[in-house]
């Protein structure tokens, strides 16, 4: 006997908006079809589907102008996107006549293509189309993968996202394993509780940073540079408060990423840099935003006329 269940109206706008409360990674999907026309989408229906086989699977709704080539090609790629990747997104998202033009890829099984410095890659053999109302649900076979293990980004009621790792999930400590600062002499020493509340702010700040892939001398580098240009590593430190080495150290993997230029009268922010400073400027303000919620207007004041007066002239 078959149940015939009553049918509903549902408000597209308000299911849209419902569906916004899973979060979920952004990919774009890349293929070529036979006739050598290459496509790539920016999609975040991608999920796991089978170990053995191993099987993925993604959807594309029917009317979308790729569509057709994605129906035809025999092989295709997921390319899914690392944190500092938000261009990327928006780029593959638009429509344009040749989507591919100036942007750095190669060539990946069955004439995919792959782009670097993603989060993570799949290629995959079409293993099957299935019909899912508006939309085909293409599973593919994955033939090869790629794990970078660069934090990914997010997709969430409408806005990007990135990750950070939930509270509850860092370990307590153990009873009795530290003493209790708070009892003895350091613990109403002004000098000492500057010390710990530093350590504490960097301790919520630090894992954010990694979602742009920087540590936070080379973070706190880019927003140095930001504001004065042209300087030495030894001039850095002055401003970073940190050894020469770290400075070093710092500068040498931001000049490999391509994020900095070194002329005869120091160093530089490239274009990428800027945007990457940008990055780190907005992450360090929300941060902030966040921790210092829970005080007053006059209270942040206060705190931070104290910070200067003990800074200087």
């Amino acid at each position: 006997m078959t149940m015939m269940t009553q049918q509903i109206e549902i408000d597209p706008k308000a299911f849209r908006r419902a569906l916004g409360n899973f979060a979920t990674g952004v990919t774009i999907i890349t293929a070529r079809a036979p006739d050598g026309t290459q496509v790539g989408v920016t999609a975040s229906s991608f999920n796991s589907l089978s170990m053995d086989p191993p099987l993925i699977l993604w959807s594309s709704m029917k009317e979308a102008r790729s569509c057709e080539v994605f129906e035809s090609a025999t092989h295709f790629a997921v390319n899914i996107l690392a944190s500092d990747q938000l261009e990327m997104s928006n780029h593959f998202a638009r429509q344009q006549k040749d989507k591919f033009a100036g942007i750095d890829w190669e060539e990946g099984i069955g004439g995919a293509p792959i782009f670097p410095n993603c989060a993570g890659r799949f290629q995959c053999e079409t293993y099957d189309k299935l019909d899912g109302g508006d939309h085909w649900i293409f599973v593919g076979r994955v033939l090869a993968f790629d794990d970078f293990g660069r934090s990914p980004l997010c997709f969430h009621q409408g806005s990007y996202a990135v990750v950070f790792n939930h509270p509850d999930t860092i370990p307590p400590a153990a009873e009795g394993a530290s003493p209790d600062l708070d009892r003895g002499r350091m613990g109403n020493h002004t000098f000492f509780l500057m010390l710990r509340a530093v350590r504490a702010y960097q301790e919520q700040y630090q894992p954010k940073l990694k979602t742009l892939g920087l540590s936070l001398f080379e973070a706190r580098t880019l927003l140095v540079l930001n504001d004065l240009t042209s300087i030495t590593a030894e001039q850095l430190v002055v401003h970073m408060h940190t050894p020469i080495t770290e400075a070093r150290v710092a500068l040498q993997n931001l000049f490999a990423a391509g994020l900095i230029e070194k002329s005869e009268s120091g160093y530089s922010l490239t274009a990428a840099g800027q945007s990457k400073a940008d990055q780190c400027w907005d992450l360090a303000e929300a941060h902030a935003q966040e921790t210092f919620e829970r005080f007053s207007d006059d209270e942040i004041d206060t705190f931070t006329s104290v910070l200067r007066q003990l800074i200087g002239p």
